[in-house]
């Protein structure tokens, strides 16, 4: 079902009182005023009603068609690795930061999938990017795809909480819509996965065709799926998609496109971070006690307006924060 399709019949279940709120243009997002409202009832951890899930991804379809593939970001940023439908992390996430708008801030992908409330997450990230597209990017990751949302927990989410699979629909047109990458103040580059064999340069990810559903292979899938590993040159990957690259490959990726750094996610760190290759990449995992058991702390990292970066750390949102989770967690592949 297109966004551009005839508004379905809501089919989402009853919600509280409170969950009703409605702007004069319909409840869909119309509105400064409505939009607000929205993101102070997502950060309650309420989901929108289904015609307003489909009013935002439009409004973010039209914000998120003028990005480029590789969207420049200005200093000072907080880059924010895997979030993994983690909501009541991400609420942490948040107060370690600073708000936003007062922090600009770069998410790195894998919004949903694992986590209990990919929907509020997602909307939360979704509803804050149109209300401030100049203080926050998000870009693609692995799990923002049809085929990985239908086994590791967004679809049968989404199922469960309206009642049809339609929000779900309009969501994933919009990852069609997320930047494959993001360059800070020309320097720093950030990817979900890592480098692909068949990109060279910058100039090579701009002109991919990224409206479309991640590709199995080629140089799109390379970007998302792809992991650094102590090897020389490439290397096969367990993930059965991308590759592993070396440090040797780093570093003349970054030479050639004048790079300082590469930082990217996509991989859990029990640190929260790691550096590799002489400081020229670095991990950023921003999830938590990973799929509420991993035992991992977090971090975001901190950009000043002179590129100098400082790590912060953080541990799960305390269980009183956090609302009763469902039952039935998402199966596993690898963690």
């Amino acid at each position: 079902m297109s966004l551009a399709a005839s508004s379905p019949a809501n089919a989402s279940p009853a919600t509280p009182a409170n969950n009703h709120t409605t702007s004069s243009s319909g409840g869909g997002g119309g509105s400064v005023t409505s939009l607000d409202s929205q993101i102070e009832r997502l950060k309650r951890c309420e989901y929108l009603r289904e015609n307003e899930v489909k009013a935002l991804c439009l409004r973010a379809r039209e914000i998120l068609v003028d990005e480029g593939n590789v969207q420049r970001v200005d200093a000072p940023v907080t880059i924010c690795g895997d979030i993994h439908g983690q909501f009541y992390d991400l609420v942490e996430l948040f107060k370690v930061g600073g708000e936003c708008p007062d922090k600009n801030y770069l998410f790195l992908g894998d919004f949903v999938d694992r986590g209990y409330y990919s929907v509020e997450t997602f909307l939360l990230l979704l509803a804050l990017k149109v209300r401030y597209p100049d203080r926050i990017t998000l870009i693609r990751g692995n799990h923002e795809s049809r085929q990985i949302t239908q086994v590791y927990g967004f679809y049968d989410e989404c199922l469960r909480k309206y009642g049809s699979v339609n929000v779900w629909r309009y969501c994933t047109e919009i990852f069609d819509y997320l930047s494959l990458s993001a360059i800070i103040e020309d320097k720093i580059f950030t990817v979900h996965g890592g480098l692909s064999p068949s990109i060279n340069t910058l100039d090579q990810i701009r002109v991919i065709d990224r409206k479309q559903e991640v590709p199995h292979d080629g140089a799109m899938c390379d970007l998302m799926w792809s992991d650094p590993e102590e090897i020389d040159g490439w290397g096969l990957s367990p993930r059965g998609a991308g590759y592993l690259f070396g440090g040797d490959v780093v570093a003349m990726f970054n030479e050639r496109n004048d790079l300082d750094l590469i930082a990217r996610a996509h991989q859990l760190v029990m640190e929260g971070y790691r550096s590799m290759f002489d400081d020229a990449l670095v991990t950023v995992w921003s999830a938590p006690n990973y799929c509420y058991r991993c035992g991992n702390v977090a971090s975001i990292l901190e950009l000043d307006e002179n590129l100098g970066k400082s790590f912060k750390i953080f541990d799960a949102a305390p269980n009183e924060a956090r609302g009763i989770p469902v039952k039935n967690p998402p199966p596993d592949y690898f963690l």
